[in-house]
């Protein structure tokens, strides 16, 4: 099918500019001025705002914590993500049984994707132990696709200082990236065993057991790691605090080139507030790790935004159904499941926050689609507007409405995002030069998304 989006404001990578857009083929083929094209669909977006879709390089889909399993799988996410014009996610995989390769996670993920998604995916590997035969399959996933590996500073599958090393080493060695979850586990052991014997189990004390100075340390601890390991790429992700952030700022002052910064749409929304002003069975539903922060961490990421120290807003979408995994637990933190929804409402809350704060669209459309997709190996096709790449596209009217559970598409029963009013709204997703999302209905198929290879270049 072809299709001619007219008079749009289209955010390209440097600039905003009224343009036409002609797609044919499931590419962009044509962007200019007044295009005199024929095609089988016009689209007038005049007044509307027109964006790549969405990369969400930080989702988990069917992620199995053995008690709890998040409630979105492939299917039910992908499609909750195309609602909200992400038309691209990363998986970060889970876990199976102590000893499993990497090559069986990673077959194990293809068995429960494969013909469910709507929008195209990838996975990033998962190192929960390490050894010679992991470490030597890390090149291997880099040939079929997988260019980057998970590993945890904390919960059951983290990984020693000396086991990391050995992963940044491997990593630099082949040109993987390295993404890292950021926590100080011993610190936070110690501070839960206060909080449980002094019986303070209300969801206020998830936050308080995980200050910012264990995002922090860890993050610094992983900096001198990496320029021990000669520079590999290392990701931190779901950056939560400012501490947090001036220690990726300090690690890139120090001389450090290869080291990326992710934060998520809830660090830069909401505060701890939600913990200790609302009754528990409120606040449990915003469980997460690292938890929500102060008002100042916040606007100290929306700074990092403004000044190019943050590289990517992600989700780390990880939903539990609230009336039977997450409200049973509402006085006791330690025994809820960490992890909220957020797939679907990630580009209309950042844009709307953005604009707030007098952030340019395409600023922050790079941060949402064009850097995810080059730091992770994706920028032949997908985050951007131009001309052969796929034709995935977001357009929004700019005009309010309130998110609701009502108007949301997750299987989660709950969204994090309640009552939020937001400045634009999606009109239009089209994915592959399909449209899936117009104002007459959803178009999307079980099985229309496929699997990426993805592929980094060797200096991003």
């Amino acid at each position: 099918m072809s299709i001619l989006i007219k008079n749009g404001t289209v955010v390209l990578d440097e600039k905003i500019e009224n343009l036409d857009i002609y797609i044919e083929d499931e590419k962009i083929q044509k962007i200019g001025k007044n295009l005199n094209l024929s095609a089988e669909k016009i689209i007038d977006a005049k007044d509307k705002i027109v964006t790549a879709g969405g990369v969400d390089v930080h989702t988990h889909m069917s992620l199995d914590l053995g008690k709890f399993v998040a409630c979105d799988d492939f299917y039910t996410g992908t499609l909750a993500a195309s609602y909200g014009a992400t038309t691209t996610i990363c998986d970060h995989i889970g876990a199976l049984e102590k000893g499993a390769s990497l090559h069986k996670l990673i077959d194990h993920y293809h068995d429960i994707a494969d013909g469910k998604a709507v929008i195209d995916y990838s996975f990033h590997g998962a190192m929960y132990e390490v050894n010679d035969e992991l470490i030597e399959e890390i090149e291997e996933l880099m040939d079929e696709g997988i260019p980057s590996i998970k590993i945890y500073s904390t919960y059951a599958g983290k990984l020693e200082d000396d086991e990391i090393l050995r992963v940044l080493k491997k990593a630099k060695e082949v040109g993987t990236i390295v993404c890292v979850h950021c926590e100080n586990d011993g610190l936070i052991k110690e501070l839960r065993k206060e909080a449980i014997e002094a019986g303070n189990l209300s969801p206020k004390y998830h936050a308080l057991t995980r200050p910012n100075e264990s995002e922090a340390e860890t993050i610094n601890r992983l900096a001198y790691l990496s320029k021990v390991a000669n520079d590999p790429k290392l990701y931190i992700v779901h950056t939560s605090t400012k501490e947090g952030l001036d220690e990726i700022k300090a690690a890139r002052a120090r001389g450090l080139k290869n080291i990326y910064c992710e934060t998520c749409t809830q660090y830069l929304t909401y505060d701890e507030s939600k913990y200790m002003d609302n009754p528990n069975e409120e606040a449990v539903k915003y469980i997460c790790a690292p938890p929500l922060r102060k008002k100042s961490d916040i606007e100290a990421l929306w700074e990092g935004i403004k000044n190019g120290d943050v590289d990517v807003i992600a989700t780390d979408h990880c939903p539990f159904i609230y009336e039977s995994e997450k409200k049973p637990y509402a006085d006791d933190f330690t025994k809820a499941p960490g992890g909220i929804p957020g797939v679907e409402e990630r580009m209309e809350v950042v844009l709307t926050e953005g604009l707030k704060r007098n952030i340019p669209l395409n600023k922050l459309t790079n941060l949402l689609c064009k850097n995810p997709a080059e730091i992770f190996g994706f920028s032949n096709k997908k985050g951007s507007i131009k001309e052969k790449k796929d034709a995935d596209i977001g357009i929004f009217s700019k005009k309010s409405y309130t998110i609701t559970q009502e108007n949301r598409h997750s299987k989660c029963d709950y969204t994090s995002y309640e009552g939020y009013k937001t400045d634009v709204k999606v009109d239009t997703v089209i994915a592959k030069g399909k449209i899936i999302l117009d104002k007459n209905g959803y178009y999307g198929k079980k099985g229309m998304g496929k699997f990426i290879k993805r592929k980094l270049d060797k200096e991003i």
